[in-house]
């Protein structure tokens, strides 16, 4: 059986190149200067505002991974250990992804239910890319889905819900974090074409979220 973790990097555009109306909408509850500072520096939460930059995928059973990711047009296959990275648009790193998907029986993520699976969906409908799977079925069954975020807080039985990398602390397994990037850092450093480097913190996530993924299914899974 197929196990594929999964994870996205995505980048947004500037808020200020958005048009009137769009620039109204979003900031039409943003009552006080952070707020409106807040809803500029978000733009790369939403499929409507921002595109894919980095997919990558890990195969729990084997742990080789592939990492797709957004080069500025710079064709690019290489291998680093059991990462094989390959570069290409965002419509040609969304069609690897389905192709490879479409073959699992389980995939894992860290807060894909919220974020990753439906933004993958609408980015992939804008390309005009077709789905080959459900990435989001039915919340309360982890069968075919195991969100990560939604297992160890137990369908929000706990007030609060935890980054990965507080996770990963507490679990004693290495945070994508330890190596000088964060996921609020991913646009900033694809502006000034650090691409490997977003793409090897896409890696580094996929490990730290299959590491986090074999506690829950040898401690907490029934």
């Amino acid at each position: 059986m197929s196990k594929i973790v999964f994870d996205i990097e995505t980048a947004g555009q500037d808020f200020d190149s958005l048009d009137e109306v769009s620039k109204e909408y979003f900031l039409k509850f943003a009552d006080s200067e952070q707020k409106i500072e807040d809803v500029k520096n978000s733009m790369s939460f939403y499929p409507v505002t921002a595109q894919v930059i980095t997919i990558g995928m890990l195969d729990v059973e084997t742990n080789k991974s592939f990492v797709f990711f957004q080069n500025d047009g710079k064709k690019e296959k290489f291998q680093e250990g059991d990462i094989t990275y390959v570069s290409g648009d965002e419509k040609e790193i969304l069609m690897h992804f389905w192709k490879l998907i479409e073959k699992a029986n389980v995939f894992i993520t860290f807060n894909g239910r919220t974020f990753d699976c439906p933004f993958i969906m609408l980015r992939s409908a804008i390309n005009n890319v077709r789905a080959t799977k459900n990435l989001v079925p039915y919340r309360y069954d982890a069968k075919l889905h195991v969100d990560l975020c939604d297992q160890l807080t137990f369908y929000d039985a706990m007030r609060r819900r935890f980054s990965l990398d507080m996770w990963c602390k507490a679990f004693g397994i290495k945070s994508p974090k330890e190596e000088g990037i964060t996921g609020l850092q991913v646009k900033e450093f694809f502006l000034k074409g650090a691409f490997h480097d977003i793409a090897r913190y896409c890696a580094r996530d996929l490990q730290a979220t299959k590491e986090l993924y074999l506690y829950w299914e040898n401690y907490l899974k029934f």
